[in-house]
């Protein structure tokens, strides 16, 4: 399937949309009693826009696998003990590695000439979590002694931030929403002018889920600029059942690479879409899911324009998730 990431045009996407639909419907159990559920004639399928999307629940009580592989291992969502918690069982690690690679490199660089610095739980605390598992892989890409986790040592973080900036080194500060609120809250402004952000991208990923008054993104990345005195917050927008990711240059508007494409849906109706620039519920297609479901119909409310994607929050009633809850 690497040739996912070699997609240039939207007859090759589409192309690669239907060959998926078709063997995923074949050989996905879960999908094929969902599709035959809906009553739906797979042969009848001709676009993407036809294709049923899986309801991101799903991952929550069954085995979302291709009857053809085997799973290596799982990522699972965030959650408490008291939730059931979604799991996603990853057949080729080497999909998600590449897909990791290829998007990262489109929109922000190569991973080789930047420091990776998170305010994030390590590795050895969840291996199962999807997003340490990529800012893990992005650090082992990278190589640079200095990488490392530091999600309750601010001080330290701070004088590493400090040092790496004097040194005009290039880094990359991943953390969740509350962990980099967290940060500024310890480190006052006037000590913040001792690291300059010239060098410094500053992707957080999404979670404040009750750790912190809730607030829009937009408020929360104004926020963030001015405690970290630059102009433009980065974010990363993926989730535990998917292998790949979005990202946001500022102001909230999200890119997909080529095999990821973002639809909304009607809130009234689940088989119908809305007009661009209209909000709705988001559909996902990420075609490196080969092996489990590429069509999901996820609980978040979001807007398409011109290519782009705005997230603008969750569907009422939906389970809160999200990876601020990595740490509770």
């Amino acid at each position: 399937m690497s040739s996912i990431f070699n997609i240039q045009t939207e007859t090759e996407f589409q192309q690669k949309c239907l060959e998926t639909f078709r063997y995923q419907y074949e050989n996905v159990e879960v999908y094929r009693k969902f599709v035959d559920y809906l009553s739906i004639n797979p042969r009848e399928i001709s676009s993407v826009e036809e294709i049923p999307f899986l309801p991101i629940e799903m991952f929550k009580n069954h085995l979302v696998l291709d009857k053809n592989s085997s799973a290596e291992n799982y990522f699972q969502s965030s959650g408490t003990t008291q939730m059931t918690r979604s799991k996603h069982y990853i057949a080729d690690f080497g999909l998600y590695q590449q897909s990791i690679y290829e998007s990262f490199v489109q929109y922000i660089g190569k991973p080789e000439e930047y420091v990776f610095l998170g305010l994030l739980p390590n590795y050895s605390e969840n291996p199962h979590s999807s997003l340490i598992y990529m800012v893990d892989f992005l650090m082992k890409k990278s190589g640079k002694p200095d990488n490392g986790y530091f999600l309750y040592n601010h001080a330290e973080l701070f004088h590493l931030l400090e040092k790496l900036s004097a040194e005009n080194r290039k880094v990359i500060l991943f953390g969740v929403s509350f962990a980099l609120l967290d940060y500024l809250d310890f480190c006052d402004a006037e000590l913040l002018k001792h690291i300059t952000t010239e060098n410094l991208t500053i992707i957080e990923t999404g979670g404040m889920k009750g750790r912190k008054e809730e607030m829009t993104k937009d408020e929360l990345l104004r926020i963030l600029q001015k405690g970290f005195g630059t102009e433009k917050i980065y974010s990363e927008y993926s989730m535990t059942e998917l292998l790949s990711q979005a990202y946001s240059l500022g102001e909230n508007i999200y890119e997909s690479p080529n095999w990821m494409r973002i639809l909304i849906r009607n809130t009234e109706d689940p088989f119908s879409y809305v007009e661009e620039g209209r909000t709705g519920a988001i559909n996902i297609i990420d075609l490196a899911n080969i092996h489990s479901c590429s069509f999901i119909a996820t609980q978040d409310l979001g807007k398409v324009e011109n290519g782009k994607f705005q997230v603008l929050g969750r569907i009422d009633h939906s389970d809160i998730r999200g990876c601020s809850l990595l740490v509770s």
